[in-house]
């Protein structure tokens, strides 16, 4: 059974009542990820969305939110469609980059999900460009 795998997303604070804007991809494996900075409340008050845990990467500026982060994110390419039902197999399955599906000897490579895009490519690609400050 795999493990539990949580929606992973980039939170910056940036009001005083602690409320401000989540970076994150949405979207599924079957019709593809598109990229979304959307206002939030305090991650402990917030009733449309349920966190796991918080994890503080470093300290950003407000003048720098949330244009400037944006510009960057929309820069990184979302996870593409990655899955699509097989008629062959009636099962959904990983595809390739073209769409055609994998024959049972094809190694696949590992699916690109909100975690992988968060933690391999949004977050490196904002600390790299100066607009996050790694904590101390």
């Amino acid at each position: 059974m795999p493990s539990i795998r949580y929606h992973t997303v980039i939170f910056v604070e940036t009001e005083a009542d602690g409320s401000g804007y989540v970076h994150h991809v949405t979207g599924d494996l079957v019709s593809g990820m598109r990229y979304e900075c959307t206002k939030a409340s305090k991650p402990e008050q917030d009733d449309t969305r349920q966190y796991h845990s918080k994890e503080l990467l470093g300290i950003a500026r407000k003048s720098d939110h949330p244009t400037t982060f944006t510009k960057i994110c929309e820069r990184l390419p979302p996870p593409p469609k990655q899955k699509a039902f097989n008629p062959k197999t009636m099962r959904t399955e990983p595809i390739k980059p073209d769409g055609r599906f994998y024959t049972l000897d094809e190694p696949r490579p590992k699916l690109i999900k909100c975690t992988e895009w968060t933690e391999i490519q949004a977050t490196p690609a904002l600390l790299r460009s100066g607009l996050i400050k790694p904590a101390e």
